[in-house]
């Protein structure tokens, strides 16, 4: 019980000590670095002179939406590495470092003289990550790599897009998806070091991440010859989204669960899809899935989705509205969990920032500090 009582009063705080030196812009790197920080390690962000990271501009001032979304939990120190002073400064922060994120592309640091063999003898400690858009070596190595191109080259865009109307929607994904498997090497050299003392170069890349993702389409060509495209795993899945008599988007996900389909049928009370030999069994359904999805659609049509919402949560069929940013933050199982929290940021404005989304022992990481404003404090 003491024991229990220590730990609910202790900090949360699972990488205190850690200390991260982040030499990264935009997202992927700096994803890694505010996951860690997140956690509690200490992380320190090496920008650019005139302006840092570009992606504090993205709204025409030094403190974009975008950034603040990805740099919280660290403190930020603007270096010029074309200049030997300022590389010297940078030499003496890897050797006290534990951690080096980098995104930059293959070859630059090796020509400012911080190439891997360099930050090792600077640091035999040092976990350096590599992130770069298609990796050390292949014909593509050298090219410039955004959240589309990853997309796009991985094949996540061809699960997405529709050929005959092709437009880009949606969130990044290669860029986030980089960023976390880049935290989840870097924890795992840091508990390999606690046994050999040595560190490590980790090497991640948007291409190769991009594509772990989404295994299950390769598995479905390697063994079934299927090329996936935007309605195979949502046929698969029996998932879908409707729109409602008020207009309003409601999602339901069946899966293979015979017995969700069963329950729709019932709530929509339309008993002649039940005995359909064009949906039924399931495979009839995956087969048919437009022409399914057209005779549900009118029958969505009939109610409001608040209706709809309640009878099918009443059926314990898995379902959601189609939530916008505002009114998720405001759903009250969000709110409940505690997944927003107010920050101040460096302009003074208070936002709701969603917070680390792992708890220990019932508690969440206590670092919580607002992504840093741009100081360039050289000569000063």
């Amino acid at each position: 019980m003491v024991e229990a009582e220590d730990n609910k009063r202790a900090p949360v705080a699972p990488l205190r000590g850690v200390k991260v030196l982040e030499l990264a812009t935009m997202i992927t790197g700096p994803l890694a670095g505010m996951m860690l920080g997140d956690l509690g390690a200490e992380v320190l962000k090496i920008e650019r002179p005139n302006g840092g990271d570009p992606f504090r501009k993205y709204n025409d001032t030094l403190y974009s939406p975008q950034f603040a979304s990805f740099n919280r939990n660290k403190t930020s120190r603007v270096l010029d590495l074309k200049l030997e002073a300022n590389r010297a400064t940078f030499r003496d922060l890897v050797a006290d470092h534990d951690v080096l994120i980098e995104n930059l592309r293959p070859g630059n640091l090796e020509s400012l003289g911080l190439g891997a063999d360099a930050l090792r003898a600077l640091n035999p400690r040092l976990i350096h990550c590599s992130i770069t858009g298609f990796g050390a070596v292949g014909p593509y190595r050298f090219r410039p790599a955004y959240d589309t191109v990853g997309q796009a080259l991985s094949g996540i865009a061809s699960l997405a897009l529709d050929e005959n109307e092709p437009a880009l929607v949606g969130t990044t994904i290669s860029d986030n998806v980089t960023g976390m498997y880049a935290c989840y090497g870097i924890m795992a050299a840091l508990h390999e070091r606690h046994a050999t003392g040595r560190g490590r170069r980790v090497e991640v890349n948007m291409l190769e991440a991009s594509v772990a993702f989404m295994p299950d389409a390769f598995m479905h060509y390697e063994m079934f010859g299927t090329v996936a495209g935007p309605l195979t795993r949502i046929a698969s899945s029996n998932a879908y989204v409707f729109k409602c008599a008020d207009a309003k988007l409601v999602a339901i996900h069946l899966s293979s669960n015979e017995g969700n389909w069963r329950e729709l049928v019932k709530v929509l009370d339309a008993p002649a899809l039940a005995t359909d030999p064009r949906f039924n069994p399931r495979r009839e359904r995956i087969r048919n899935y437009k022409l399914l999805r057209t005779e549900l659609t009118g029958l969505f049509a009939r109610r409001p989705r608040s209706e709809w919402i309640d009878l099918l949560v009443e059926a314990d069929v898995p379902c959601s509205p189609v939530k916008t940013p505002p009114e998720v933050m405001d759903d009250p199982q969000v709110e409940a969990l505690g997944a927003f929290a107010t920050m101040r940021l460096a302009t003074g404005r208070d936002a709701r920032m969603p917070r680390a989304p792992v708890l220990f022992d019932g508690r969440r990481p206590d670092a919580w500090t607002p992504p840093p404003a741009y100081e360039d404090k050289r000569g000063g």
